[in-house]
């Protein structure tokens, strides 16, 4: 993202959270064992019931990077460093206890704790095995992994920018990559607490990205002995606040509270589990919560108004938002969307007011940074968005006047947004005339979209359109037009270099915090302007409303804006929950 020592002495440890919740003044017997087990099964842990609307792609933290992957990885991996569920944009320190930088800003040294046990939870036995502890070695191992293109990670693109060394490695062609090469990568571990990071530059927001899952520590010995099924339940190997107790495609996850982790790691919440449930629909999720099954739940538009005019959920409904902005993204690297007007046309028949009121929520958006984002511009300010005259002025300027001509598009759209799909077909239709027969909409597993728009594809095998959504990594505008748009990036739009991306470059090496704004004002112009490449359909901010059952308690507005949810913070009232239940 480093040697990882497996002991050879193993401490087994019960789970830590069944003994506390023993009756005060338990007495035991003669029969001890027999009768702590019984009050074990009969003993419910503080447990959280939530749901996702995807299932897990991967628990690599180097080959993340899907927001359901990323929750799951904050609960079993610690970083360098956190983000604060508290104050987002604030970093706390985590595996790191304090860092430096030389005067050229380049060169980072941070100080190392000693003291995080590397722990392998086995579920069927219950039992937790302690395998070393986590050094400066295992971090700079997850930082040069995160380099491997062998990995086919998003955000290899996102290390290579900043790392020094990581794009050498980054670009070799992955049949010729080994191990070997990750020597090349200039992070280091000068002892078991002290590591070293060079960068290519003085990048101001590198320190705002040391929280990101793609350099957390990975146990080197567990991967060579194992391969990709080092992240199975019973092989994986983590340090974080939870420990991996169950997880299968289709099925429930389960996550219990890591016995073995440092007091002052622990969070202040009471959770002791967390179980986890794949549901793809709103709709059903929301019966859930209705009947008190999950303790947490979106709002289904169809159901948004009777439940704000309901004071049985005054005190359970709030309005938050995870920063993450959704798009239409294009293939610049086949007709029709090889052809700039052709972009801009389809951008500017997109009425977002419009999206946004059919959906219930969000934030209507023209560009891609959102507000609060340091660089971002005011939210209305740059971009065209939705004008039918420059829709059909596009549209025959590319050479498909009325859509005539028009080649058959196909729109991939990831589980749950098809209808976002269908909004855009029934756009077209009626501003710039196209046959909905050109339309095809599929819907695929968010894991399988990825799969298909990758890059490397051939552009035959790759959809024409697709439904995505960034949510920020980091608090800075780079992570947006940078790690997204660059032509250096993953680039999953295939779009070509030109001017923007010296811009692009110039800002994130710009220091002077008013020289940056400007820049990315004068970047997302160049994007989402009416002279613009507009290289995706920017379409909404995440502004949603959401329950919580009043047993139910946390950060919820600020937590998880930046990686992933902090459930170590969270708290609930249990006698409450299960008199809900029914317990």
């Amino acid at each position: 993202m480093h040697t990882f020592a497996r002991r050879t002495a193993r401490l087994a440890v019960i789970l830590a959270m069944t003994a506390a919740a023993l009756p005060t003044g338990f007495v035991f017997a003669s029969d001890a064992d027999v009768t702590l087990v019984s009050v074990m099964q009969q003993t419910e842990p503080i447990t959280v019931y939530t749901t996702a609307a995807s299932e897990i792609s991967t628990l690599d933290p180097q080959r993340a990077s899907d927001q359901v992957s990323i929750a799951a990885i904050e609960q079993l991996f610690l970083g360098l460093t956190d983000n604060d569920p508290l104050n987002p944009g604030n970093i706390l320190p985590e595996l790191a206890t304090a860092w430096e930088y030389d005067e050229t800003g380049t060169v980072w040294t941070f100080t190392i704790r000693n003291d995080v046990p590397w722990v392998r939870w086995d579920p069927v036995t219950d039992q937790a095995e302690q395998l070393g502890f986590v050094t400066a070695h295992d971090i700079a191992y997850g930082m040069k992994r995160a380099c491997d293109p062998r990995l086919g990670a998003y955000y290899t693109s996102v290390a290579d920018k900043v790392i020094l060394g990581c794009d050498e490695v980054s670009t070799k062609p992955v049949s010729e990559v080994t191990d070997a090469d990750y020597d090349l990568v200039q992070v280091f571990a000068l002892d078991d607490t002290t590591l070293e990071v060079h960068l290519q530059f003085s990048a101001g927001f590198f320190f705002s990205q040391t929280p990101m899952w793609m350099y957390r520590p990975v146990p080197r010995s567990v991967i060579e002995e194992l391969g990709d099924d080092w992240t199975e339940p019973g092989n994986l190997v983590t340090n974080g606040p939870f420990v991996l107790d169950e997880w299968q495609w289709g099925g429930q996850r389960v996550y219990l509270r890591n016995p073995l982790l440092p007091e002052d790691l622990r969070g202040p919440g009471n959770v002791e589990r967390v179980i986890q449930r794949p549901v793809f629909d709103l709709g059903t999720t929301f019966a859930l919560y209705q009947e008190n099954s999950v303790d947490a739940s979106g709002v289904p538009p169809a159901e948004l108004q009777s439940i704000l005019n309901d004071p049985a959920y005054a005190d359970q409904l709030s309005q938050s938002t995870s920063m993450s902005v959704f798009y239409f993204g294009f293939a610049h690297d086949k007709p029709p969307f090889d052809n700039v007007h052709a972009r801009r046309a389809f951008s500017a028949a997109v009425d977002r007011t419009a999206f946004a009121l059919q959906q219930g929520s969000g934030e209507p958006m023209i560009h891609l940074t959102p507000p609060i984002i340091p660089g971002a511009p005011p939210i209305n300010e740059v971009g065209v968005g939705y004008n039918p005259e420059l829709a059909r002025a596009e549209i025959e300027a590319a050479g498909y006047p009325n859509c005539e001509g028009l080649p058959p598009l196909l729109i991939v759209s990831f589980v749950g947004s098809s209808d976002w799909a269908e909004f855009l077909a029934a756009s077209v239709e009626r501003e710039l005339g196209c046959d909905p027969s050109l339309l095809t909409v599929e819907q695929q597993e968010f894991s399988v979209l990825l799969e298909t728009i990758d890059p490397r594809n051939a552009p035959e095998d790759r959809p024409n359109i697709w439904t995505l959504g960034w949510g920020p990594d980091y608090p800075d505008a780079n992570n947006w037009v940078g790690d997204v748009l660059h032509c250096e990036s993953e680039n999953t739009f295939k779009r070509p270099c030109s001017a923007v991306d010296d811009l692009i470059s110039q800002a994130a090496r710009e220091t002077d915090p008013a020289l940056r704004n400007e820049l990315y004002y004068r970047i997302e112009e160049m994007f989402f302007g009416p002279e613009g490449e507009h290289p995706l359909i920017s379409l909404f901010l995440d502004r949603s409303y959401v329950l919580q059952k009043p047993w139910y308690s946390g950060p919820f507005q600020t937590d998880g804006i930046f990686g992933g949810p902090h459930y170590n913070y969270r708290m609930i009232d249990q006698a409450a929950q299960l008199a809900a239940r029914g317990s």
